[in-house]
């Protein structure tokens, strides 16, 4: 890694999720290597981004490899392998498709530490299920206590078509040491009468503490008309590099307050929890399904949350939302405002991490609200555009009002370079124009 002084050795502490010194300290030892410099913005407070490498295997079916043979060779002995795709520059992968990508990473763990893996927020939030891998192993993104070996993700894209290339992270890695066991009932309710499960200043005002914390979905909008999303069926590809770039109504129908609020099978949505939880430096937490048996509907793909998460470094951020993935299964399914959808368990760091989640390490959703992924573009930017066009209205003529009113009804599917454009060059509003523009992109 490069800089090493930026992160001293430290010596491995108690029981509990790992925090990034001791990651690092992975990594500097060999226990964690890479067919490429393992960079430090992949070290999160609690965990590592794992980055796909140059290939990716199509397969008919999801399977797990066994302890007889390797993964790669049980695919392409029994048949399973469709294709071999390259990464290199970039491939799409198709919805309802099956792949198998080889990770960058590969890990030789010592016996006392063990690993399980998550999808990343961004990965979640856009309807993309992924599962790490290990060789010979026979559970999904589960690793053994003492792995020595290579990692490996199985991507399901299901509802949008996507844009990925070698050295992306869709999935992140946790380490343990000692038992994994969430944090008891007793402890969550000492937490709570300290402010330090939820914002203190939310209505219901108490946090319910019944095997982790209990959250419930927001169908009232918190001050918003938006109470969620449900995605589009859509032929445009998704580029997972940019940021800030697509329009939301290309890939989203908005879900509005006082709407009946009913999933469909096969449909993918995004909502928010009614409470603003924190998650103290000490501590790291997952989501889980509210009923592991039924697995009615599915409500957090990327199941992890970092210490610091809606808490800061200090206790700064009174509390942050957490956004729901939702998908059910197999029945429609009403929700209602304020109904329980899952729990929060947490769990003990083995030591403060030396960096929290938040801005200072490229967070991106560390006050969020209802917030889909960040490849699409903010609320704010939306509007700023509309605001400046109705500012420009009020010193134009008539003929100018006509043309500037055109341009602010068709503005949410503009970027700010053609707004300008247009702007300074209405005699040039045609398609070329506008094309001249966006090659700049």
């Amino acid at each position: 890694m490069a800089s090493e002084a930026l992160f001293p050795y430290s010596q491995p502490t108690g029981e509990g999720i790992l925090p990034s010194q001791e990651i690092v300290d992975l990594v500097r030892s060999g226990k964690i290597c890479s067919s490429q410099e393992i960079t430090e913005d992949q070290i999160q407070p609690s965990s590592i981004d794992l980055r796909l490498s140059r290939e990716a295997f199509r397969l008919r079916a999801s399977f797990l490899p066994g302890k007889s043979t390797t993964l790669i060779n049980k695919a392409k002995a029994n048949g399973m392998l469709i294709e071999t795709i390259d990464l290199s520059s970039g491939a799409i992968l198709e919805p309802g498709e099956i792949y198998v990508i080889p990770l960058m990473e590969n890990l030789s763990l010592p016996t006392n530490l063990y690993g399980i893996a998550n999808p990343k927020s961004t990965t979640g939030r856009l309807d993309i299920f992924t599962r790490l891998i290990t060789e010979c192993g026979d559970e999904f993104e589960r690793v053994p206590r003492g792995y020595h070996g290579g990692l490996y993700i199985e991507v399901l894209s299901q509802t949008f078509r996507v844009f990925v290339r070698s050295g992306m992270r869709l999935n992140q890695l946790r380490f343990g040491r000692g038992r994994h066991s969430a944090v008891g009932e007793d402890r969550l309710n000492w937490l709570d009468q300290k402010d330090l499960l939820i914002d203190p200043d939310e209505e219901n005002g108490q946090a319910k503490i019944d095997r982790g914390l209990r959250l419930t979905v927001d169908l009232q909008g918190n001050g918003s008309n938006v109470v969620g999303y449900r995605a589009k069926k859509t032929d445009q590809v998704l580029d997972l590099a940019l940021v800030s770039h697509y329009e939301v109504s290309d890939f989203w129908t908005p879900i509005l307050r006082g709407e009946e609020c009913i999933l469909a099978p096969g449909e993918f949505y995004i909502l928010a929890s009614k409470q603003r939880i924190r998650i103290p430096p000490d501590l790291a937490a997952e989501m889980l399904p509210y009923d592991l048996s039924t697995q009615e509907f599915r409500v957090h793909y990327a199941g992890f949350f970092d210490p610091g998460f809606g808490y800061g470094r200090s206790g700064e951020i009174p509390g942050t939302r957490a956004v729901l993935e939702v998908r059910a299964n197999e029945m429609p399914i009403l929700l209602e405002d304020d109904q329980f959808v899952g729990r929060l368990t947490y769990y003990n760091m083995s030591e403060k991490p030396n960096k929290v989640y938040g801005e200072m390490i490229g967070s991106n959703y560390q006050q969020q609200g209802l917030a889909l992924s960040k490849q699409f573009k903010r609320e704010s930017q939306r509007t700023s555009n509309t605001s400046s066009v109705n500012y420009a209205l009020q010193a134009e003529s008539p003929k100018s009002q006509t043309f500037l009113r055109t341009v602010r009804d068709t503005v949410d599917a503009e970027d700010d370079d053609n707004l300008v454009f247009r702007l300074a060059f209405p005699g040039t509003v045609g398609d070329h124009g506008i094309s001249a523009m966006k090659s700049k992109d």
